[in-house]
């Protein structure tokens, strides 16, 4: 199995400059918790991923206004992607490893055809690899303390 056979097509994208108002719209009008964000949508080559959580992690919790900023303030950079021909074990491997929960899937020429998420692994796969894929990317991720806090 491979990356276009589970992935979402054409998903709806937005600029770096599209406001988080508009961005939360898509995102409620698509059914969906990510919206890639492209340089332009004339050729949608991916610089980044939106998705709900970073923009409460980013702006609400950090007690800026999200109605004032725009999708490249808050999207997540650079972006993880594949191709329709890479194998879902690929796929997965990749979430694990990046520790994420959606891969962009860009074409030959390097515009955004497809997302996958791991909602579409655990449609599409087994569930013993959905389930790896769901243990290995919530693992907890060891932070740096910020500078000035001793251990």
């Amino acid at each position: 199995m491979k990356a276009k056979d589970l992935m979402t097509p054409n998903p709806a994208c937005c600029t770096p400059e599209t406001n988080l108002e508009r961005v939360a719209r898509m995102m409620v009008e698509e059914d969906c918790g990510c919206i890639p964000v492209v340089e332009q949508l004339d050729d949608l080559k991916p610089v980044g991923i939106i998705t709900d959580r970073d923009i409460s992690c980013r702006t609400v919790a950090r007690g800026k206004n999200p109605l004032e900023m725009e999708a490249g303030q808050a999207m997540s950079s650079p972006v993880i992607s594949v191709t329709p021909e890479t194998s879902v074990k690929e796929c997965c491997r990749l979430m694990e490893e990046e520790q994420i929960r959606r891969l962009v899937v860009v074409d030959q020429n390097g515009s955004c055809c497809g997302v996958i998420a791991q909602a579409d692994i655990a449609r599409h796969t087994n569930k013993q690899l959905a389930g790896e894929v769901v243990q290995e990317v919530s693992q907890p991720v060891e932070l740096e303390p910020p500078v000035g806090v001793f251990a």
